[in-house]
């Protein structure tokens, strides 16, 4: 006999950081860009401290966390054009 609907989850998913279910959409893409540039600016700053393929590793992730935050930003944009 096949089943409507699976099976529940066997156990119960953690929340210790949950994000609360009804925030919407542009708060939630405004934090994770807020959290993208700290986190530009934190890679940045510690590629200072580094030297030879260490640092070039760095500032290459930290050219992903840039890109991540434009797409962000974007999605903002599309969300609520400013005319």
């Amino acid at each position: 006999m096949i089943k409507p609907t699976p099976n529940p989850p066997k156990h119960k998913p953690g929340t210790m950081f949950l994000i609360a279910p009804d925030i919407d959409t542009e708060t939630l893409l405004a934090h994770a860009c807020e959290s993208l540039a700290s986190a530009s600016v934190m890679a940045s700053d510690f590629a200072g401290f580094l030297q030879g393929s260490q640092r070039n590793t760095l500032l290459g992730i930290a050219q992903v966390i840039m890109l991540g935050e434009l797409a962000v930003n974007r999605a903002l944009d599309n969300l609520d054009p400013q005319d």
